[in-house]
């Protein structure tokens, strides 16, 4: 099994260096690309320079010759790594299928249990001020996620692996916040959903900082795993200070 650990800066073309993309790239082969996406970065643009989103990036990493899609996407504050096709696209979307991924999340309270798996269907939450805030819903599409404690924090919080089964849009951080657990600086499943609406109009404001405490909901995906390929990433800063570097 090929193995990869925390990411590397790569050349960009062969001329310049990622450090200038701003990407980290964990591993590259002939017809793939996995890089490790920092938080409250988009997969997609939708205003700003060519830094402004992943996928402008990887343009600049790869030139005009290779056309990079996504295999697997995050959310704009998740970080962690992400799959992408330099060629033969179908056949990395159907290994994709059977991918164990596992997540990194930093939540509110102390689970009552060491581990669990919680199996609820999700889909849109109806009259949400967050037009793309999700739910548990009866006629939603099937959603499990698998969750185990691996450590117990100071302040009544903990860390948590999550394992998803299914890829549902916000998965982790809706089914968490199902558990009584929502991932610490999560501004639409948290305490609050008006943290997101407030944060889209003005930007990061001191209620925010005085609620929230971290700009960006603290989850990483961590590892993947298909097939021959076993690619792990570290913590960012932020989750790893908030630990205490554990």
């Amino acid at each position: 099994m090929r193995t990869s650990g925390c990411g590397s800066w790569r050349p960009i073309s062969r001329t310049s260096c990622a450090a200038t993309a701003r990407l980290r790239v964990v591993d590259e082969g002939e017809t793939y690309l996995v890089v490790d996406k920092p938080g409250d970065l988009m997969c997609h643009p939708t205003t700003g320079d060519e830094y402004s989103s992943l996928i402008s990036r990887l343009r600049m990493y790869l030139g005009e010759e290779v056309q990079p899609h996504f295999v697997n996407r995050l959310d704009r504050e998740t970080s962690g790594l992400v799959l992408v096709s330099k060629g033969d696209h179908k056949f990395w979307c159907r290994a994709f299928e059977d991918a164990e991924k596992t997540y990194w999340a930093v939540v509110h309270g102390w689970p009552s249990q060491e581990e669990g798996v919680i199996d609820a269907p999700l889909g849109p939450l109806r009259g949400s001020l967050v037009r793309i805030k999700q739910a548990v819903a009866l006629d939603g599409k099937p959603a499990v996620t698998h969750w185990k404690v691996l450590q117990r924090l100071p302040g009544g919080k903990a860390l948590l692996e999550a394992r998803p089964e299914t890829g549902r849009m916000h998965q982790i951080r809706v089914h968490l916040s199902y558990l009584g657990h929502p991932v610490v600086g999560d501004k639409i499943y948290g305490s609050d959903e008006s943290f997101f609406v407030e944060h889209l109009d003005y930007g990061w404001t001191e209620r925010l900082e005085r609620q929230l405490g971290v700009r960006r909901h603290l989850l990483s995906a961590v590892r993947l795993r298909l097939r021959d390929y076993d690619w792990r990433a570290e913590p960012p800063e932020d989750i790893s200070s908030y630990l205490g570097g554990l």
